[in-house]
């Protein structure tokens, strides 16, 4: 394996599938490792420390959500979830408990292999931003270079796809941005129609934030952080 070549952890107890998906994404030229079942996946996050992690949402020993749960208590490795139902509840399930993006099978291969270079181009902090540099609202101050969010003494953990979606919000203070916008500059590309995925992240952020987010909704347009600070609403 090249030295900057990424690792990508496919967890996938369904053969076919898992072999077609590591095909395209060694192909787009990853490295890809592969678990059937969230104990070997647990042994492989442990061992390869991938750059990301496609995780399907059913597996034989457990659930794809919780297993994502249990991700983020430690790791804020990106997360691209698959789904077998195109079902709303599966998508924001798995949002609210971290994943960065998911995908509803049967899917693009192509797409697939996209959306895995968007969420790891924009999981590199210093790409976009000083690795010194902070913004600040209030009492909410968030380090673009440690990944972290305090509010006043307190640490708030924010998921990846979360962290970024404040920072642009406050890199733009004062103006609204669409949810499309939002999508686009943090997914990094559109999905088709699907603007909720920006509301279910920004009620995740208001959720940890409680009093000091500073998201305010904009009816029918999108969202804006206010110039002063001002309380936010709560839906």
């Amino acid at each position: 394996m090249r030295p900057d070549q990424h690792t990508i952890l496919v967890v996938e107890d369904e053969t076919s599938i898992a072999t077609f998906i590591a095909a395209y994404l060694r192909n787009a030229g990853y490295a890809v490792r592969t678990a059937a079942s969230v104990r070997d996946a647990v042994n492989e996050l442990a061992a390869a420390q991938p750059a990301l992690v496609v995780l399907d949402l059913n597996l034989p020993d457990g659930d794809g959500v919780e297993l994502c749960r249990r991700i983020r208590k430690t790791s804020d490795v990106p997360i691209l979830m698959l789904t077998a139902r195109d079902d709303d509840v599966d998508k924001i399930i798995g949002l609210e408990v971290g994943a960065d993006d998911y995908m509803t099978k049967p899917f693009n291969p192509r797409e697939l292999v996209a959306r895995v270079k968007s969420v790891l181009r924009r999981a590199v902090p210093d790409r976009r931003v000083r690795a010194s540099e902070e913004l600040r609202h209030g009492d909410l101050v968030i380090n673009a270079g440690k990944r972290e969010v305090h509010v006043g003494d307190e640490e708030i953990r924010l998921a990846p796809k979360e962290f970024d979606l404040l920072w642009e919000l406050l890199d733009h203070r004062g103006i609204v941005l669409t949810r499309d916008q939002l999508l686009e500059r943090v997914w990094g590309y559109t999905f088709a129609g699907d603007t909720r995925t920006v509301d279910v992240h920004v009620r995740q952020i208001r959720r940890k934030l409680g009093d000091a987010s500073p998201i305010v909704t904009v009816w029918g347009v999108g969202y804006k952080v206010a110039s002063e600070r001002a309380p936010a609403p709560t839906s």
